[in-house]
Order: C-alpha cells, then sequence, then structure tokens
C-alpha cells in the first residue's frame, strides 16, 4: 500500500488513473483509501481538486467498463477463469448473480460501495448481457458518486487523514460484509416466501 500512495505522489493524476483502473479490475489496491490519500493531497495543495476527480473517475469507468467487456466475451466461463485469479469464490458469484437480478442496474451503482463486490459486478453484467447504455449509466453514475464521496472523505479529513485511514479500510470491510450479508438474507427469506 505505501508504493501505491508513493506513485501517487511521484505521478499524480496518471497514477491514480492507472491505480483504480486495475484495482476496479480486481487487483489487491484498497481504492477507497487512496481516493482518500489523494482528497488529503488535495487538501495540502499538492493536488488539484478537479483533474484529480476526472483521473479518479476515468480511471474507476474504464476498469469497470473493461470487467464487463470480459464478461461478455468470455461469457459464463469468464466467471470461472476469473475466480481464482481475483480470488472470490463460486458463492461470492452466485450471491452477486442474485444481487444483480434483484436490483439490475443498482447493483452496479452500489455496487462500488461494497469491498469485493465491484470486482465481480461488472464481469457478471457482461456475462448476463446487460445492454451496454444500461450498464454505461449505473456504472459512471455510481463512479462519479464513488470516486467524489472518497475524495471529499480525504479532504476533510485533512491532517487527521493519516490517523483515520486503517479506520477507514476496517469500516468499509466491515459494512461491505454487513450490507452483503443483508442483501443475502434477504434474498433468500424472499425466495423461501415464494417457495413456501
Amino acid at each position: 500500500m505505501e508504493n501505491a500512495f508513493e506513485w501517487i505522489t511521484h505521478y499524480g493524476y496518471a497514477a491514480l488513473f492507472l491505480l483504480l483502473l486495475l484495482g476496479i479490475l480486481g487487483l489487491p489496491i484498497p481504492d477507497e483509501t487512496l481516493l482518500a490519500f489523494t482528497g488529503y493531497l488535495v487538501f495540502k495543495g499538492q493536488l488539484a481538486a478537479g483533474p484529480s476527480l476526472l483521473a479518479a473517475f476515468l480511471g474507476s469507468s474504464c476498469g469497470i467498463s473493461a470487467s464487463y467487456a470480459i464478461g461478455r466475451l468470455l461469457g459464463p466461463s469468464a466467471l470461472s477463469r476469473l475466480g481464482s485469479l481475483l480470488r472470490f469464490s463460486e458463492a461470492h458469484v452466485r450471491h452477486t448473480e442474485a444481487w444483480i437480478k434483484r436490483w439490475g442496474g443498482y447493483a452496479i451503482l452500489f455496487g462500488y460501495f461494497v469491498p469485493g463486490v465491484r470486482h465481480v459486478v461488472a464481469i457478471i453484467g457482461g456475462v448476463s448481457l446487460m445492454p451496454f447504455p444500461r450498464f454505461a449509466r449505473f456504472a459512471y453514475s455510481g463512479a462519479a458518486l464513488w470516486t467524489s464521496c472518497f475524495l471529499a472523505l480525504g479532504y476533510a479529513s485533512g491532517e487527521e487523514w493519516a490517523r483515520l485511514s486503517p479506520l477507514l479500510h476496517r469500516s468499509l470491510v466491515l459494512f461491505g460484509v454487513i450490507v452483503f450479508a443483508v442483501i443475502v438474507t434477504g434474498w433468500l427469506l424472499r425466495r423461501r416466501k415464494f417457495t413456501s
């Protein structure tokens, strides 16, 4: 993680773009923490707000578009081929598929905020042949919302950013697990209700 911070400090907007693109594709990059760190650099005057937001938006948009394209081109085999590489299990895929069937494009929009889901949701959107205009509407709205929220959080934290960063990452993981558990529980209860 320290290397990622150094990259953003030294290479600025280009590093932010590349790291978010790779993070959305599924590489183990702490996306939210990097966004908050970038917001802190904007607070310090080392980066400008507009170009930071643009680089973050474009990086995450390109990453999620590439994930969608992979799912669309490889079809269902994309999930089995990439599962071990991106470290998601068969159960994870089934739950995410159910989430997309239930919530449609909103699963993509809010999937950005659930660690682990954002890496899979676009691939499944491609595999399920979601029309690209519909996918793009939700994916790019989610990218704008997600990047601006975490950049603003880093900016608002100011000098407290370094102290709050580990707490932020743990809280996001816990939040993601809770949201995922609530969604799966709701889906199971609904399914049970219809089968009874």
